[in-house]
């Protein structure tokens, strides 16, 4: 199903564009990948699996970017991602889990909102279903893997325009 996906458009927002104070953390944000598939397409596992399978999953966000050939994902070994990780998750949950992870900053700027709207807090409410990977535990985390702090991964399939979206959201 990897060939069902086609790699649409890539969206990266570095909380440290909209930091006023030197001082502050600025090491966090997200990554937003967008990949079409034919609206007939099987259930979300296979969509899950397809992406896992998808070369632009083959990012460590570590400033290496996608690695046709490369073995990480994340703080994560590639090898021991499976569809049957990800946890259903409904929007208000997504949501949650988005804003606690942005709210830990204290406020953040007019800009980083509307673009955190725009970019996802839109796409997690137009989506179909809410897939979540959640810690996988010391054994799957890779040498270096220990770079990212904090690890947010969504997954989000909107059936209505044959979009499925990775959202990941991390500090570093």
């Amino acid at each position: 199903m990897d060939n069902e996906l086609t790699h649409e458009e890539s969206t990266f927002i570095n909380f440290r564009r909209y930091i006023r104070d030197s001082k502050e953390h600025g090491y966090r944000w997200v990554d937003i990948k967008q990949l079409r598939f034919c609206a007939e397409s099987a259930d979300d596992g296979k969509l899950l699996s397809a992406l896992i399978g998808h070369e632009q999953f083959r990012d460590d966000y570590a400033g290496g970017g996608v690695l046709p050939d490369g073995s990480r994902h994340g703080p994560y070994w590639l090898q021991s991602i499976n569809s049957d990780l990800y946890e259903s998750i409904s929007q208000e949950k997504a949501v949650q889990i988005l804003r606690e992870w942005v709210g830990s900053l204290g406020g953040v700027s007019t800009e980083l909102e509307a673009d955190l709207q725009r970019e996802v807090f839109a796409r997690v409410a137009a989506a179909d279903a809410i897939h979540y990977l959640g810690e996988l535990g010391d054994e799957a985390i890779h040498d270096w893997g220990w770079v990212h702090d904090c690890f947010h991964e969504l997954v989000l399939v909107d059936r209505s325009v044959g979009r499925i979206t990775l959202i990941v959201a991390a500090d570093d």
